[in-house]
């Protein structure tokens, strides 16, 4: 368990988070509205070199970041409503990006993801807990 002080320390681990991402990883982000899944995804995606804006995918669902180093696929699945839905966005072709998947349980299960949870702290904060896997031995937490 991590606590994150505000949206700055959590765009701030997402900053982290960029120095040990590896293609072909898949972070899943969980947690309710507002908690700061896309502040993290954004931190990530900044990190990585992106000097524009980082929108949120609500509506286009996917966002590519094909000019990083690795690429980022940015997506949200908040929208999907069936898993039909799930085979026409080709997440299986990002083998070579960094899958970052927001609302990852509209998908169901993510075996090998890093899987990060976000949940409302008392003060502002917010706490973080990871199900890092094997693959994230080693890189988790970043540092």
């Amino acid at each position: 368990m991590m606590i994150l002080a505000d949206e700055e320390a959590t765009a701030r681990l997402g900053a982290d988070l960029a120095q040990a991402a590896r293609a072909g990883d898949v972070i899943t982000l969980s947690g309710p509205l507002g908690v700061g899944k896309t502040a993290l995804a954004r931190g990530l995606i900044a990190a990585l070199g992106h000097e524009g804006e980082v929108p949120s995918p609500s509506f286009a669902i996917v966002q590519l970041y094909e000019d990083l180093d690795p690429p980022v696929w940015h997506v949200d699945l908040y929208r999907i409503e069936r898993s039909s839905e799930l085979e026409e966005l080709g997440l299986d072709s990002a083998v070579d990006a960094v899958l970052l998947v927001e609302w990852p349980e509209r998908a169901g299960e993510w075996p090998d993801a890093l899987a990060l949870s976000l949940a409302f702290g008392q003060n502002g904060d917010r706490i973080l807990t990871a199900n890092v896997p094997p693959s994230w031995e080693g890189r988790w937490p970043p540092r």
